[in-house]
């Protein structure tokens, strides 16, 4: 059993930071842009301001408009339960809950694109279309990079692929290790829609994909999209920084500084890449995540050899 105070942190971490890392992510955009951008704090005030606000429903839209934000928060939080934080266990962890966490963001996906087809707008079906292409090519990039973890461990469950002692495996795996963070982080770049795959802060484009299927939503049920998105953020990034600094020291609290050290790095290194490229033509976008495969590929191969 895990000590009632690892996973009281873990909850706390897992509510309260996702927002914390959209904000650095802005303010790093905002240095290299020659601004002062808005506080860290802003997707904060932003949440609080939409949960006052009433919303507006279509005639047209069924259940599955209102039960879309409600099942992408629901899935995120319980993602970020299997995943161990900080360098310390998991709360929930069984054999095979790595296919658990895989699909429990396709649902979300499905009802985000359900909720998107619900509203009868071509608009937001165009949006639902490309991402439902995109996440069929991202998905065998996750499943891949997750399969070099378990080739190592030995293990079907993310509690002890991400474990402790994933940092001796990078004295033997390394190559291995490297590929699947560039492939995991193209990764969590395609699921969250953050460029070079789409901008979130764009607002009808014909290019736009997450956004353009939310265009519907207003008040408290935007606030739970935003906050699922910021969610889902944070748990695929976890996953990349647990592999890139899986250190374990005997300090309970310099293991969670380390893991949110990790994370505003993480963010950081989001607000350079976002600053420095540009966003890709839809037509490059399977390029890119099929490139991601195939570093996921080479990462299995190195393994066998």
């Amino acid at each position: 059993m895990l000590p009632i105070a690892d996973i009281s942190i873990h909850l706390l971490v897992v509510l309260m930071l996702p927002p914390l890392l959209l904000g650095v992510i802005a303010k790093t955009k905002a240095i290299f842009a020659g601004r002062v951008g808005a506080s860290v704090w802003q997707p904060y005030h932003d949440l609080f301001k939409l949960l006052r606000k009433g919303s507006v429903f279509s005639t047209t839209t069924t259940w599955v408009f209102r039960a879309s934000p409600v099942v992408g928060i629901a899935t995120a939080l319980l993602a970020a339960l299997l995943i161990p934080l900080g360098h310390h266990r998991a709360p929930l962890s069984f054999t095979g809950d790595l296919i658990l966490f895989a699909y429990l963001f396709g649902l979300a996906r499905f009802f985000t694109i359900c909720a998107a087809l619900d509203t009868g707008s071509a608009f937001e079906g165009m949006g639902a279309a490309r991402e439902a292409t995109f996440s069929c090519l991202a998905e065998p990039a996750l499943f891949l990079g997750l399969m070099v973890l378990v080739k190592r461990s030995a293990s079907l469950s993310l509690g002890t692929m991400l474990g402790g002692g994933l940092s001796a495996e990078w004295l033997g795996a390394g190559a291995s290790l490297v590929l699947v963070l560039v492939s995991l982080f193209i990764v969590l770049l395609a699921e969250n829609c953050r460029i070079p795959f789409d901008d979130p802060n764009t607002h009808l484009e014909l290019t736009m994909i997450h956004e353009v299927m939310v265009l519907d939503h207003s008040g408290p049920g935007l606030g739970m999209i935003l906050y699922g998105a910021a969610l889902k953020l944070f748990v695929l990034g976890a996953i990349v920084v647990r592999i890139a600094l899986p250190l374990d020291t005997a300090n309970t609290w310099l293991d969670w500084g380390v893991f949110v050290g990790g994370m505003f790095l993480l963010s950081i290194l989001i607000g350079v890449v976002e600053s420095a490229m540009a966003r890709l033509r839809l037509n490059q976008v399977p390029s890119l995540l099929v490139a991601a495969c195939l570093l996921s590929g080479f990462s299995i191969i190195l393994l066998a050899r």
